[in-house]
């Protein structure tokens, strides 16, 4: 762990000042997080926002106007999100199924249960694991967690927060719980830690050809240092 690291809170800001305010997000009802989450599979967040609006304006966002669209009218939207699109019309369906016999319609109500019933819950859906449940949590304003997908999890292990374990969920764990201590319990500022972290990890901090040279975070980067280690120790060899 580099000793120069910044305080969390100061990463954040960095982050802040280096990409300016996130934009809003797309949406925050918990049923249609779920369903923006599954119209689209490996596509960007244009395509993924495209589908999702062309599923609002063409069949509706409730779980009645999912079940009793046409087939082909949920089709041609999930053309929009990339491949595999009459598997994601099955399951679409399969999500308004199991908001409606299990939660009569009505998740703003399961979120008033516990964290950990509520997260529960929330996997039944399709495509919805301990990451995508957090996100829902933390953008409803239900539960204060520091919710992390692929990117923005890259981003802290690589700043020296957690360190890889045997599996994606292990990793998961280890890096939350590290960053943990830091961490404000406020809602817009989690909420924009989220955003920020996911951004870096998309724009410079990638998985493969990280674009160092220009990140605002190298002078905290265990990954940036270690490298710059590796780079003088081939030097003088």
């Amino acid at each position: 762990m580099p000793k120069s690291r910044s305080p969390f809170q100061e990463i954040i800001t960095k982050l802040s000042t280096f990409y300016g305010s996130p934009r809003p997000a797309k949406t925050t009802d918990p049923f249609e997080m779920i369903l923006l989450e599954n119209v689209a599979y490996l596509v960007g967040d244009e395509k993924r926002e495209e589908a999702f609006d062309a599923l609002r304006d063409r069949i509706g966002l409730s779980p009645v106007d999912i079940l009793t669209a046409h087939d082909e009218k949920l089709l041609e939207v999930a053309h929009l999100g990339g491949m595999l699109p009459a598997a994601r019309v099955e399951k679409l369906r399969r999500i308004a199924n199991i908001a409606l016999q299990e939660f009569n319609g009505d998740l703003q109500s399961m979120l008033k249960q516990s964290l950990a019933k509520t997260k529960r819950a929330l996997k039944k859906f399709p495509g919805i694991g301990d990451p995508g449940a957090e996100k829902i949590l933390l953008f409803t304003r239900t539960h204060p967690v520091l919710a992390l997908e692929s990117n923005g999890l890259r981003v802290l292990l690589r700043l020296g927060y957690g360190e890889e374990r045997k599996n994606y969920s292990a990793t998961h764990r280890a890096a939350q719980e590290a960053v943990k201590p830091e961490l404000k319990e406020d809602f817009d500022w989690l909420i924009e830690a989220h955003q920020l972290l996911r951004l870096h990890g998309q724009q410079l901090c990638k998985r493969s050809e990280p674009r160092c040279a220009e990140c605002p975070l190298k002078v905290d980067c265990r990954f940036y240092q270690a490298r710059g280690s590796l780079a003088s120790r081939s030097r003088d060899q």
